[in-house]
């Protein structure tokens, strides 16, 4: 199997909405920055695969189409992947393998999605249609009938292991709200970077109990794309690549009722469990240097902790209210600001992840860079009630046992080498 680095990684600012541009338009500015960034040219790129979630959000049943032609990969191979909130990681996944399968050395991955073009004037707000068409995403003869929605669907889970562990608590939640949205201050293409307290968050209006409006992550425009290559053409492009060193996917029982543990993401912890084994990581909660996690709600976030075996069952909580998640504490989760910071242009928010992770490892992240981040997790969560998972484990050359060597100025993302 071949080994696969990231070499080039480009991410248009994620919006409320990109009035003036289109999802192909997006895609254009993402692929541009991204193979700048590495050094080369669309005659370089030997296919592409893409990332995106929803044709109702793009106004078209084929868009990886017309995306293909107006970036002008015309006559290369590709294919689109659609896994709900998951459909960024996944598409990674599937990049990942051509490359290690020695099928290509030079894969580009593109993810983008328009959230808000599905406009209906009737309502007079984008909101009700873009929440109608995640619904399809769901059971159509049984569940969305009675009103399921994305919020409902990852609270069952979470009401569930409160139930059972009495955690997370309202209050643990509302602070891994306060961190994202403060981590996403130092990210140039958050959508909602802000300093809230506690008592901001707890006093928002509720929209599905138990998350708060500021538990919830928003919706985006946006596209972000990355390069993935094998070891020698790497080498050859830069002496800074990021590794792809292990990989996870899972997907999970569709209805949340019939799995045999509902506090459990259980499609996480198998993924992450296969992620660390091909990784060689036995110890994730002192081996693991950051982790780029799929917040989309807060608690979330807390319950990965446990499904990625940071901590014990029931013990997620604790590791917000101890600080070891924090920028400045032991393991800091979501340095980019996540989906709650950055906000979650569905079909990019995985490749923009995955990118993120990588300029950590490269020392590229500029103040949001994890001092000697070496090793990273990243998780793409999707489908109803968490039920797909893609992780990855991203590292510099020198493996997760070896000292950090001395690394060379790095270019900066999206600025061609010289």
């Amino acid at each position: 199997m071949n080994k696969v680095g990231i070499v080039g990684i480009g991410t248009t600012q994620f919006k409320a909405r990109w009035i003036d541009k289109t999802y192909y338009e997006l895609a254009y500015d993402a692929a541009k920055l991204a193979l700048e960034d590495a050094g080369i040219g669309k005659k370089d790129v030997g296919g592409v695969v893409y990332g995106i979630y929803n044709e109702f959000f793009e106004r078209q049943f084929m868009p990886d189409v017309y995306i293909h032609n107006y970036i002008g990969m015309g006559g290369k191979p590709s294919v689109r992947v659609a896994t709900g909130g998951a459909t960024g990681g996944a598409a990674v996944f599937v990049a990942w393998s051509w490359i290690a399968a020695g099928l290509y050395d030079t894969v580009m991955v593109l993810g983008v999605e328009k959230a808000t073009d599905n406009y209906n004037y009737t309502v007079g707000h984008p909101t009700p249609e873009t929440l109608k068409a995640i619904l399809f995403s769901g059971d159509m003869t049984f569940e969305n009938p009675m009103g399921l929605t994305a919020a409902a669907s990852y609270a069952l889970p979470l009401i569930a292991h409160i139930n059972k562990y009495g955690t997370p608590t309202e209050r643990q939640m509302a602070m891994v709200s306060v961190k994202n949205h403060k981590n996403a201050m130092n990210n140039p293409i958050a959508q909602s970077p802000k300093l809230l307290t506690v008592d901001d968050v707890l006093n928002s209006k509720m929209i599905t109990y138990p998350f708060k409006f500021y538990d919830n992550c928003l919706y985006s425009e946006g596209a972000s794309a990355i390069i993935l290559a094998s070891e020698d053409k790497a080498k050859a492009l830069t002496d800074n690549p990021a590794w792809i060193s292990g990989v996870g996917l899972s997907l999970d029982k569709a209805f949340a009722g019939e799995r045999d543990d509902m506090t459990i993401f259980t499609s996480s912890q198998y993924a992450g469990r296969d992620a660390y084994a091909m990784a060689g990581i036995k110890h994730p909660r002192t081996e693991l240097d950051f982790a780029e996690l799929h917040d989309a709600f807060t608690g979330a976030e807390i319950l990965s902790y446990e499904a990625f075996n940071l901590c014990g069952p029931g013990g997620g909580g604790a590791l917000i209210e101890d600080g070891v998640v924090e920028m400045t504490g032991d393991l800091p989760v979501s340095p980019s600001g996540g989906l709650i910071g950055c906000g979650h242009a569905v079909g990019a928010t995985g490749v923009m992840q995955t990118g993120e992770a990588a300029l950590q490892v490269q020392g590229r992240a500029d103040k949001r860079q994890v001092k000697n981040a070496r090793v990273g997790l990243v998780q793409s969560i999707g489908g109803p009630a968490t039920a797909w998972t893609a992780a990855m484990i991203i590292e510099r050359i020198d493996t997760v046992k070896a000292k950090p060597a001395a690394q060379k100025k790095a270019r900066r993302p999206g600025t061609r080498r010289t």
